[in-house]
């Protein structure tokens, strides 16, 4: 599994993300076994199937899979953002982004999911596989499967106040105002340096 997210990485750093990662690379489960539903190389979702490791009355408590859909997608958004940072600014920024960002990133996820439990649609909402690279803000959107629409955006912009060094600043956008609105979740200092572009390795 790891090895195949260094490839995942790798290829999308070498083709500086302006190429996707063969399909086999991004599969879950060898390409031999049979899946209920269809992956693109954009969309990280999750099978109700592999929520639970064994056949039990579990799969039919909606509460549980609720909370098992949920846990996938915050995953799901951690990985994403330390695949946006790369191995350059992950290991700086890792602790401080983990207190002071990751949870207000959950916290969002969760209450908008929480606003689609009662009629099951949250199975709908999944993550976008691919930050983008470079210098651009995209770290992943929350968006529909079915319709494919944006429902969240979560972004980092890089700020340079004069004689203060680099900041990242990290904030979303959501559907509700068509994306112009930005809601902070809050930044963190990099240093006077100028930081490397985004997935560097």
């Amino acid at each position: 599994m790891w090895m195949r997210k260094t490839l995942v990485v790798l290829f999308t750093i070498v083709t500086f993300g302006l190429v996707s990662p063969p399909a086999a690379l991004m599969a879950d489960k060898p390409s031999g076994q049979p899946s209920s539903l269809e992956q693109n190389d954009y969309t990280a979702f999750y099978d109700e199937h592999d929520l639970y490791d064994d056949e039990s009355d579990d799969r039919r408590d909606p509460e549980l899979l609720f909370q098992s859909y949920k846990e996938q997608l915050l995953d799901s958004a951690e990985d994403q953002s330390f695949l946006k940072f790369g191995s350059r600014i992950a290991p700086v920024i890792e602790d401080d982004y983990r207190k002071e960002i990751l949870s207000k990133i959950e916290n969002v996820i969760s209450d908008y999911l929480a606003t689609l439990q009662d009629d099951e649609a949250y199975q709908d909402v999944v993550i976008s596989s691919m930050p983008s690279a470079g210098k651009t803000e995209k770290i992943f959107n929350v968006y529909n499967r079915t319709t494919g629409e944006d429902l969240l955006r979560f972004h980092v912009r890089r700020d340079h106040p004069p004689h203060d060094g680099y900041w990242f600043n990290f904030h979303y956008h959501t559907a509700e105002d068509g994306f112009q609105s930005h809601h902070e979740l809050g930044s963190i200092y990099w240093d006077r340096n100028t930081p490397p572009n985004w997935m560097s390795a």
